[in-house]
């Protein structure tokens, strides 16, 4: 049974740092897609980033480019979100996702994913 678990969320203030983690398990991982996804109070989930299993090559939603960075461990099958200079809009749960398909794209469109986590809820304060 795959499963995803997320951890690392918690309260933070404005400008300060969080990491992420998602530990899957269940099966072999290494030709995965990995990323993670957000949803914020009263909003759909979006694309955040997403790492590719062949390259390691990453993408990023615009709102978070040159601050959050995307990074994932083969051997532990664990991807990361690295969160830096988080802002209030940065607030809300945190998915793991995961995705076989053989180009990440259709990940960071939202529509390909395979597996969701069940989320962490990361809160920014001002």
């Amino acid at each position: 049974q795959v499963q995803l678990l997320e951890s690392g969320g918690g309260l933070v203030q404005a400008g300060g740092s969080l990491r992420l983690s998602c530990a899957a398990s269940g099966r072999s991982f290494t030709t995965y897609h990995m990323g993670w996804f957000r949803q914020a109070p009263g909003k759909e989930r979006e694309f955040v980033a997403a790492i590719n299993w062949s390259d390691s090559s990453t993408a990023y939603a615009d709102s978070v480019k040159g601050r959050f960075t995307i990074s994932r461990d083969n051997a532990m099958s664990t991807v990361y979100l690295q969160m830096n200079s988080l802002k209030p809009e940065d607030t809300a749960v945190y998915y793991c996702a995961v995705d076989r398909r053989y180009s990440m794209a259709p990940m960071t469109q939202g529509i390909g994913v395979d597996y969701w986590g069940k989320g962490t809820l990361v809160t920014v304060s001002t």
